[in-house]
């Protein structure tokens, strides 16, 4: 199936089946999230994987019960760092020079490029960059999960601060941005499983420039 035809096949679950997705599709889509692109490559987030019945049952009320939730065969949690350091900035450097075997000398004005443009910020607009490139990284979520032919739901419907406090994430220096639930859509409860695909039509979304 092409990436078009993966996406004409997609849309946000309401109901899943409760069956297990296959543990390597779940490798590929875990590995497709880890190549997003994001700012600087910087990748400011986390993403909790949840398999655990009991886990995913406490944190449905925190997402206005949504049947998904414990539905799912694994349910994403993406979830921001609370702010970007000097320290975590160095570390992505050493990554960069290990994966690269280039030597840190030759990084220092990469490394000045990204501590001059997030350092200077305050905490808030940090945050408010951070949760954009969790967004980046849910698109590429998306669009891998149809291609592997994986069901998913992507949530913004939940109370951010009950979903920390479940996952103990303002002890981890995170905080919950999106979640996005995968499965196999319930062809049988799900009133939008046969429904149309409605979006903007193309002469009325893209405007060219030439």
């Amino acid at each position: 199936m092409s990436l078009v035809d993966a996406l004409q096949w997609r849309y946000a679950a309401k109901r899943m089946n409760g069956k297990k997705v296959d543990a390597s599709k779940i490798e590929s889509l875990l590995y497709a999230i880890q190549l997003s692109a994001s700012g600087f490559g910087l990748q400011p987030y986390h993403i909790l994987v949840i398999e655990n019945e009991d886990l995913k049952a406490k944190i449905q009320p925190a997402a206005f019960n949504q049947p998904q939730i414990v539905e799912s065969s694994h349910l994403l949690v993406f979830a921001a760092w609370n702010e970007v350091t000097a320290e975590k900035i160095d570390a992505f450097i050493q990554l960069v020079s290990k994966t690269r075997n280039v030597d840190l000398a030759d990084l220092k004005a990469y490394k000045d490029a990204i501590s001059g443009a997030l350092l200077s910020r305050s905490v808030e607009d940090q945050v408010k960059w951070m949760d954009k490139q969790v967004y980046l990284a849910m698109g590429t979520a998306l669009a891998a999960a149809a291609k592997l032919e994986i069901d998913s739901t992507p949530m913004e419907g939940f109370k951010p601060t009950e979903v920390d406090a479940i996952l103990n994430l303002k002890e981890k220096g995170l905080h919950a941005v999106l979640m996005m639930a995968v499965g196999e859509r319930d062809e049988v409860s799900d009133f939008m499983v046969n429904a149309k695909k409605v979006r903007w039509p193309k002469e009325e979304l893209f405007v060219h420039i030439v």
